[in-house]
């Protein structure tokens, strides 16, 4: 019996629904008789991040004479919606299935058609990752630390535990106890800003998708990841309804930063606002937070993979955030289907979208030691971020500049491609860590 592939595709709506979040300027401090009396409600909370202190101010109805207020007031740097974003699970066509690979035990691989396309049931033999061909020359490096900033990460399937982070300190200390130091309790594994705890265990499904096409075990269980050796850290901030706070967002950010991870991998976004006056574009208006916490990545050396969005847009014309904020560690990522087309549903863009990879039909891990195909840019945002994770295994000293350069120049060139992405092509494991170019 065939299963039904699961498009989980990044919602154009973003609600307003959890006031507002404002930034102190950076030697400003408030007592909490200064806070009621810039604020005036108690409804606020604090948040003291490595890229500045923060308040969110949890009213849902805000009139514009008091963020006019706020914006004058000379202590503050800026104030910005504390948006929601949303995922929304819509059904697709049946999973791809292919005739597998001597060799590889792994009993569902024969579903991975993004690993090896034999050009069975309706797809394109060659249209895939060449990542048999990569793992001749590296399979990866458990010192390689890749953030999954989702929904969460079922970090007990057999298929993801072995290539789990572990916080030692934690793992070895006592419970309810900050054992590391680090200033969050018993984050094992990662954090969970959703719930403001230290188990990020994925109530949804959309993480453990993720965190399976970069890490699933090479273990003759199920499905195979893109690196066999790496260590995933759950970062939630999504609910188990796939809404997340955007203050959650940067807190998430702000963590894997502390965490000293190599690449953010985020499967998650919303437009941008549009700074133009009726009848003209204008530049777009990234939220702030999101690219203070964004910012914060590229100066500490990190990787920021994003998935472009599933809105069929040309985000040269309407960008899509986080993928197209304008900093050089953000790398964004459309979706090609197997025949080798850009997906139906993918965002696009010859000058704002970097490269595409697989993300029609990708058949992965979900919780509950399950396994599921699903479709979106946000699975091909992660097999983007594992290929990332394979380049800086086999040169640990590039940077997040040269690493997004590397994705571009060494993409395969493909006619049908060519107007989609700077890359105008697909991304290829083997010549990513072979660094060939054209």
């Amino acid at each position: 019996m065939k299963s039904l592939a699961i498009i989980l595709a990044l919602s154009v709506q973003v609600a307003l629904g959890s006031g507002y979040i404002v930034k102190l300027k950076a030697d400003k401090a408030l007592s909490s008789d200064q806070a009621l009396s810039l604020f005036q409600t108690n409804d606020v909370s604090l948040n003291q991040l490595s890229i500045g202190t923060y308040y969110v101010v949890n009213l849902k109805e805000v009139g514009a004479a008091e963020i006019s207020r706020l914006k004058n007031d000379p202590r503050v740097e800026y104030v910005v919606k504390n948006e929601i974003i949303k995922i929304d699970p819509m059904v697709t066509d049946p999973a791809m299935i292919g005739e597998g690979e001597d060799g590889i035990n792994d009993p569902d691989f024969t579903k991975q058609w993004a690993l090896k396309n034999d050009g069975k049931n309706g797809t394109k033999a060659g249209v895939d990752l060449d990542a048999l061909e990569s793992w001749n020359v590296i399979k990866g490096d458990k010192k390689i630390k890749i953030a999954v900033i989702d929904t969460g990460v079922d970090y007990n399937h057999p298929d993801l535990k072995d290539n789990m982070f572990i916080n030692e300190a934690e793992a070895n200390g006592k419970p309810g106890v900050d054992d590391d130091g680090n200033g969050f309790v018993d984050d094992i594994h990662g954090y969970d800003f959703a719930n403001g705890d230290g188990d990020p265990m994925d109530d949804n499904k959309h993480g453990t998708h993720c965190a399976g096409i970069i890490a699933a075990t090479h273990n003759d269980l199920g499905i195979r990841g893109i690196m066999k050796d790496v260590s995933i850290v759950a970062v939630k901030f999504l609910t188990a309804r796939g809404g997340g706070k955007t203050m959650d967002a940067v807190k998430a950010i702000d963590y894997a930063v502390k965490m000293g991870v190599d690449i953010m991998s985020n499967s998650w976004g919303s437009p941008a606002s549009s700074g133009a006056k009726k009848g003209r574009r204008g530049e777009p208006k990234f939220n702030k937070a999101i690219m203070d916490a964004v910012k914060r990545a590229e100066e500490a050396g990190i990787v920021f993979v994003a998935a472009a969005g599933n809105s069929k847009m040309d985000t040269d014309k309407t960008p899509f955030s986080p993928a197209n904020i304008p900093l050089p560690n953000v790398i964004a990522v459309g979706s090609i289907e197997s025949g080798g087309k850009r997906s139906s549903f993918s965002n696009y863009g010859a000058q704002t979208v970097h490269v595409m990879a697989p993300g029609s039909s990708i058949h992965s891990t979900v919780p509950g030691d399950k396994y599921a195909s699903l479709s979106g840019t946000s699975m091909a945002a992660p097999y983007v971020s594992g290929i990332a994770g394979l380049i800086l295994a086999l040169e640990p000293t590039l940077t997040p500049t040269e690493v997004k350069q590397r994705l571009i120049s060494t993409s395969l060139p493909q006619e049908n491609l060519k107007s989609y992405s700077i890359s105008k092509g697909r991304v290829s494991a083997l010549r990513a860590v072979q660094n060939i170019t054209n």
